[in-house]
């Protein structure tokens, strides 16, 4: 049985491809694209989720004002503006009737040249989505968290690539995080970044608590300025739970009462324990919970949302 065939694939009909929505089955890229074959891409990814009031995106502007970002880092012009994008989202989630779903815009160069320059060659757009079922890191990590390890591979230099950027190439680095820490038996990696310091998970946010303070590290530490990450700090500061964000040295990891990861998918994922060396009493604590909770009420609609971070998706929605 082929990856089309099974879920969450097999309920995909469509996705919007250079402005219009073409069939799942028939939509190609030329092999030659440049993309492909130096890492030239952006991408997004974003959360639909269902609530009591139907549907809606999860700061669909947020996400659509990086990818410009990134795309102005790459020198790409996307040919749309955040405005067409945000529609585009919507339009995809109507198109395949989706209510709960993971989204992902991606932006490419395409074929016209093998040289390096990658000028010539044109900027393809497409935005895809799929059903979403469970927790990312597995049924159950929200309450019994995961282990994780320290990765042997560092983030990169802000000076030797745009790590901010939301950029294919960059990932190539998490992808040899994610192996190794597979390998290692655990289900993620806390990569440093070239000074040693705590920088992010393979592809995720990492937050520590310690005496009741929120840590995280700056934007400076080699990370990607997480939507999520910046979710749970708004959270905290709604909540009273003091936060900074600080280079974080590696032993506070393993000295530090309550530890956990945060991004699209993930959402918010406590973590148990890192390279085998237990955090806190092993559980989720009393702070990682209480901001999980306020962080999934709002996403999935069950509260109130002062932020204006859901976007419904019927079809007269606004979008920024």
């Amino acid at each position: 049985m082929s990856a089309r065939d099974s879920f969450p694939f097999s309920e995909v009909r469509t996705l919007w491809m250079n402005g219009r929505q073409v069939d799942f089955d028939t939509a190609r890229v030329h092999p030659l694209s440049h993309g492909l074959h130096y890492g030239s891409g952006i991408f997004e990814g974003l959360r639909c989720y269902d609530g009591p009031s139907g549907p809606a995106v999860f700061r669909l502007d947020d996400h659509m004002r990086r990818f410009e970002a990134s795309a102005k880092a790459l020198r790409m012009d996307l040919g749309y503006d955040r405005r067409a994008l945000a529609d585009a989202v919507l339009e995809t989630l109507r198109a395949n009737d989706l209510r709960e779903a993971y989204i992902r815009p991606l932006a490419f160069r395409g074929f016209a040249s093998m040289r390096m320059n990658p000028l010539p060659c044109p900027v393809e757009v497409l935005i895809a989505a799929w059903p979403t079922r469970g927790r990312f890191l597995g049924d159950g990590s929200d309450v019994e968290g995961i282990d994780v390890g320290v990765s042997s591979w560092r983030r990169p230099s802000p000076v030797a690539m745009p790590v901010g950027a939301k950029a294919t190439a960059n990932y190539l680095n998490a992808q040899l995080a994610t192996l190794e820490a597979h390998e290692n038996g655990f289900g993620e990696a806390i990569v440093l970044d070239e000074h040693g310091a705590v920088s992010e998970g393979a592809a995720m946010n990492v937050f520590l608590v310690r005496d009741g303070v929120l840590w995280t590290p700056p934007l400076d530490a080699s990370i990607l300025a997480g939507i999520t990450r910046d979710s749970i700090l708004t959270v905290a500061g709604e909540l009273g739970v003091p936060a900074v964000e600080q280079t974080i040295p590696r032993n506070l990891l393993y000295a530090c009462d309550e530890l956990f990861l945060t991004g699209t998918s993930a959402e918010v994922t406590p973590v148990r324990s890192v390279d085998r060396i237990q955090v806190g009493d092993s559980r989720p604590g009393p702070v990682t919970r209480r901001l999980m909770e306020r962080f999934e009420a709002i996403a999935h609609g069950a509260a109130d949302d002062p932020y204006g971070w859901r976007t419904p998706v019927t079809a007269d929605a606004a979008t920024t």
